[in-house]
């Protein structure tokens, strides 16, 4: 497995450079011809991404595939549920560890693996003490030593905080290290808001040359009320998945119970989102105005009748506001 990672220097100038191209046009693209797919997922902080996650790897493992699943949210709970609630040592507090103790980091100090699936969590700073960005991108050098890049996988599934967008979060999409995304959103306003800032990133870096594309959308706790299908027709990404709000789901994810097995009840549905995930095309979006993102939603429940009214300099002044007399020269008309 190859990344091509540009080189830094040449991306900064690509990135300074406005992009003349009309969006509208298609940038050309090979397919994937590597065997690892390497797949980035992003959505709002708390939609399920870690639930959906760690059933998808289980299934693509019960399928036969080698699945590696790294966690890259400061958070370091992406692996949580695979592991039944326990924590996973994180790559950044063991370097920290090893390079105290004059030691190197080791693949079985920070990989372990269950059912099958081969997991890992970046971790991040304490609050306070970091950029958690910066210790993404940290996570990744460190991975490139421990042998990243001759690692043999099917698929290396990246689990991005969607709400975040400092460098390292963005590290997948403006350096082409992922084929595709994957973005996970549910029918509120605020997860669909994420989804649309991640589809506007990859039209960015897209229109800078890039050759990432969004596979689709995955519903998690779908009630069927619309929002989040009508997101997806509008920015022209398919739907991988509609996740039910179910309370066997519910219940058997709070218990840290894997549900994408087939010998479960919701296999079925893990197994169709995963023959999508594998065969779904990175596809170029077209993200939303604000406008246009309100409008998915019935005006009563967003503000969206809402109308801007302009503010005046005696709105500003208050109590102070006092008419001055004006300096300006008029000439009468000769």
């Amino acid at each position: 497995m190859t990344l091509d990672v540009p080189n830094l220097k040449d991306f900064d100038q690509r990135l300074r450079d406005e992009a003349s191209e009309d969006p509208t046009l298609e940038v050309p693209h090979d397919p994937p011809t590597k065997k690892t797919q390497i797949i980035a997922i992003y959505g709002k902080g708390g939609i399920g991404k870690s639930f959906t996650l760690a059933n998808l790897s289980c299934m693509m493992a019960e399928q036969g595939k080698r699945v590696l699943l790294i966690g890259c949210d400061p958070k370091s709970d992406t692996t949580s549920l695979l592991f039944g609630g326990k924590a996973c040592p994180t790559i950044i507090e063991t370097s920290t560890k090893k390079k105290l103790a004059g030691e190197e980091v080791a693949i079985g100090d920070v990989c372990f693996k269950r059912s099958g699936v081969f997991a890992m969590e970046l971790g991040g700073p304490e609050v306070g003490r970091g950029c958690g960005g910066r210790g993404i991108i940290h996570g990744f050098e460190l991975l490139e030593k421990l042998g990243f890049h001759d690692w043999d996988f099917d698929y290396v599934l990246l689990d991005f905080l969607g709400d975040v967008v400092c460098g390292g979060f963005g590290l997948p999409i403006a350096r082409d290290m992922a084929q595709k995304v994957i973005v996970v959103g549910s029918n509120d306003l605020q997860s669909l808001y994420v989804a649309n800032n991640v589809c506007s990133a990859v039209e960015y870096f897209r229109k800078l040359g890039g050759n990432v594309g969004v596979a689709g959308l995955v519903i998690n706790k779908d009630d069927g009320s619309g929002e989040a299908q009508a997101f997806a027709r509008s920015v022209d990404i398919p739907i991988l998945a509609a996740i039910p709000a179910d309370d066997d789901l519910r219940k058997k994810s709070a218990n840290y119970q894997i549900v994408g097995t087939a010998a479960g009840p919701w296999g079925a549905l893990f197994a169709e989102l995963a023959e999508n995930v594998a065969g779904a095309p990175p596809l170029r979006p077209v993200p939303l105005s604000q406008d246009g993102l309100l409008a998915l939603f019935d005006s009563k429940d967003t503000g969206g009748d809402v109308v801007l009214e302009p503010a005046t300099d005696a709105d500003m002044r208050g109590k102070n506001a006092a008419p001055k007399e004006s300096l300006e020269v008029v000439y009468d008309d000769v």
